[in-house]
């Protein structure tokens, strides 16, 4: 699918998942996504599975924006408690988009949660409260977040956790997931790699067919000269970017200012918040480190993966002060993590909320688009990992491989299965919204923007809507039986004699209007279809 067709299925207000391998532009489409929605007068929740992917998309994390912070699971009391929080309740309310990035990582415990909360403040029989929830991800990246009571939601999103089970409950397992019943949207685009070698790899990858040819090509990006310097590390383990950030530390000559971490409470909750902050109990830092942000503070605008530089230290509290790299000024001070039980701190620890950022893990780099990285996977040990690690890098000439295990070729076996039934639903929909003549396309895009209380884009004259009473249904469903009044055979399945018959109707020189005739579909249904088989090429 083309982004252009996601697009116009999403502006129906249908519910989306979004989809496709790295470089086939998911990011670029909700961004024009939500262009659209703010020009209509329509301000979508933006959100994302964990801080760097909120960092990326510029929202919330879904646990922030949901309320539901390191639950496990929601009780009725849970429910409750979250729909008498004003803010949570208000923002959750006036919503009428919802888009969740990075879905893959996403429990479908946590997706069933976020469904539990919306229906509670709003409808609670509809999937989500009614509202429109647009998922983008991709599932043959990194697994779900495995969590713990323990862990301050701030602190632990996106943070580094081993998930090798193979029974690992993904988004798509959930009620919720059933309940909501997405459109796929399978972008095919690539836009990120340049290197047609490179994207046979990759895909190869994908599919579980990574050939001896293949790794013979990716070991013979290793053992290569020392790369330039600046170059971005990217690794499976903390301890591997902790040595190369002390490393790089050292090289600094400036003197060195030391921050320690503040605790009080239970010591066995003391010493579990140390382990799941990302900051370090004693951080070293000088001017000219290269820093990132270890906690979420909209007030302060930075979030958990915000990189930036030490510019200075302030004179009277020491407190250093970080450039970003939008070259913002932010003093880091001190914050707290905490672990409360009905209302109450069982222990806490407060530390300047950084960490040394030369290196970083494979985790913290998902969505990144690098000309080069130094990568080692010697040390993979997670499913996706090496995919995420190198699909990261545009070119094979920009990969300096370190080390490379089998692991790191893997990807989970749930989703090798999961995306043929992906890509075949994408491309019924794809058919589907082609047999949609454009009127009615356009029609269907302004009854959504009515429910939601937006406007057409000014320079667009609205079509005509439907009245008030069928409105809502209109925008998530299609009436078949109207359709098939003028085409029989609207949204049939093409079976293989069909494709053999179509195929001798265009190769004997018919018209698209007289094949649209003789199968009983829209002309666009056929010319879809003909460009499946490769018959045609796409216009787009």
């Amino acid at each position: 699918m083309t982004q252009k067709e996601a697009l116009n299925i999403m502006k129906t207000g249908a519910n989306v998942f979004l989809t496709g391998e790295p470089g086939s532009g998911k990011t670029h489409t909700v961004n024009e996504y939500v262009r659209y929605l703010r020009s209509c007068g329509i301000e979508p929740a933006i959100t994302a599975s964990t801080g760097i992917a909120a960092t990326h998309i510029g929202g919330y994390t879904i646990h922030s924006w949901a309320g539901i912070g390191i639950k496990n699971f929601l009780t009725e009391y849970d429910l409750d408690r979250i729909s008498q929080n004003e803010r949570v309740a208000k923002r959750i309310a006036k919503s009428k988009v919802l888009i969740i990035d990075e879905v893959s990582m996403l429990s479908a415990a946590t997706l069933d949660m976020i469904d539990a909360v919306c229906r509670t403040i709003r409808r609670p029989d509809q999937a989500f409260g009614g509202l429109q929830v647009v998922l983008v991800g991709d599932f043959f990246q990194l697994p779900p977040i495995s969590r713990s009571f323990n862990d301050d939601p701030n602190a632990r999103l996106g943070f580094e956790n081993s998930r090798n089970d193979s029974r690992a409950q993904f988004a798509y397992h959930s009620d919720a997931w059933a309940n909501l019943k997405p459109i796929i949207c399978y972008l095919s685009e690539q836009h990120r790699q340049e290197d047609a070698k490179f994207l046979d790899i990759l895909s190869a990858i994908r599919r579980g067919s990574v050939s001896t040819d293949h790794k013979e090509t990716l070991y013979n990006r290793r053992n290569l000269l020392e790369p330039m310097e600046g170059i971005t590390k990217l690794f499976p383990h903390n301890a591997n970017v902790d040595r190369i950030n002390d490393m790089e530390l050292s090289k600094i000559m400036e003197d060195v200012h030391t921050f320690d971490m503040d605790s009080k409470g239970n010591p066995n909750v003391v010493e579990q918040l140390k382990k799941s902050c990302l900051s370090p109990e004693k951080l070293f830092l000088k001017l000219g480190a290269k820093v990132m942000f270890t906690k979420n503070s909209l007030e302060k605008g930075f979030v958990n993966g915000t990189t930036g530089v030490v510019v200075d230290f302030e004179s009277y509290t020491g407190a250093p002060v970080i450039e970003t790299r939008s070259k913002r000024r932010i003093t880091a001070e001190p914050l707290e993590w905490a672990v409360e039980n009905d209302g109450k701190v069982l222990g806490r620890v407060m530390q300047v909320p950084l960490r040394l950022a030369w290196a970083i893990t494979v985790h913290k780099s998902q969505g990144m688009s690098l000309d080069a990285a130094v990568v080692d996977l010697s040390d993979a040990f997670e499913y996706g990992q090496g995919y995420v690690a190198l699909s990261r890098v545009r070119t094979l000439d920009g990969l300096h491989l370190l080390g490379l295990n089998d692991r790191a070729l893997q990807v989970h076996p749930d989703t090798l299965v999961r995306d043929i039934e992906f890509r075949d639903l994408a491309d019924q929909a794809r058919m589907r919204f082609a047999e949609i003549q454009s009127d009615e396309l356009e029609k269907m895009h302004s009854n959504f923007l009515k429910v939601s209380g937006g406007k057409a884009p000014k320079g667009r004259q609205p079509a005509v809507v439907a009245s008030d009473a069928t409105m809502a249904r209109e925008t998530k469903t299609f009436d078949v039986q109207e359709f098939r009044k003028t085409h029989a055979n609207a949204y049939k399945p093409w079976s293989e004699a069909d494709d053999v018959s179509l195929a001798e109707h265009y190769l004997e020189g018919e018209s698209l209007a007289g094949m649209a005739r003789e199968f009983g579909r829209n002309q666009g249904a056929i010319r879809a279809r003909l460009v499946k088989l490769k018959l045609m090429e796409d216009e787009d």
